[in-house]
């Protein structure tokens, strides 16, 4: 019970359900997962070691904001395993067939945006990144991102609908694909970088003003 309560708890917070900042007592929370107070305040007490939430004593927990220097440091070493496994992945030069998935994540990033679906284009942009270290076919390298991969993600979800629309994501990946397709190692790597400085730009940006909002 422990660990599903972990693990609930995690998840909203991961998809920013309970975004930076949110409050609820601890019968609150037992109350949400539908279950007793006991697990649950054992799972607060694994959550607060892992720095997503403050546990305050009988006011229960306030979610923590993320942190701007924590996740500029995420970013910088998903940028450089990322542009890595684009290397990689080009300098075996794949089929169009191995390429598919890296395609259709950018088709449905496209038509997420037409409509504005931003919880689906953040599903579809999330697929091409793992899609890219997994064709890469270094298995260390993609537990490693892994490893980062739902601070990440949490990042995103929070900045989703505070950053401009992504409307540069869908042809910064196209580029990267064509890089990959041609064989250009090199290439790859510098599109890749490109386009996650750029959002890194963007999300770092977000994450300052709200770390001054909060003081």
């Amino acid at each position: 019970m422990v660990d599903a309560a972990h693990e609930q708890i995690r998840r909203r917070i991961l998809d920013n359900a309970w975004p930076p900042g949110h409050r609820m007592l601890e019968q609150e929370v037992a109350l949400a997962l539908g279950m007793s107070r006991t697990p649950v305040r054992e799972a607060l007490v694994r959550l607060q070691a892992e720095g997503l939430v403050e546990v305050v004593p009988r006011h229960g927990m306030r979610v923590l904001p993320v942190s701007p220097t924590d996740m500029r440091e995420i970013y910088e070493i998903l940028t450089a395993l990322e542009c890595l496994a684009a290397e990689q992945l080009a300098r075996r030069r794949p089929s169009d067939d191995e390429m598919r998935p890296l395609v259709e994540a950018t088709d449905a990033m496209d038509r997420a945006l037409a409509v504005d679906d931003l919880d689906a284009w953040a599903r579809a942009d999330e697929l091409f990144h793992a899609q890219l270290v997994a064709l890469a076919g270094n298995r260390l390298l993609q537990a490693t991102v892994m490893n980062h991969w739902d601070r990440a993600h949490r990042a995103r979800m929070f900045s989703l609908r505070l950053r401009p629309k992504p409307v540069n994501s869908t042809r910064e990946h196209r580029a990267l694909v064509e890089r990959i397709l041609a064989g250009d190692a090199e290439g790859a790597a510098r599109e890749n970088r490109a386009h996650r400085e750029r959002a890194s730009r963007e999300l770092l940006a977000i994450f300052e003003r709200y770390k001054l909002a909060q003081m």
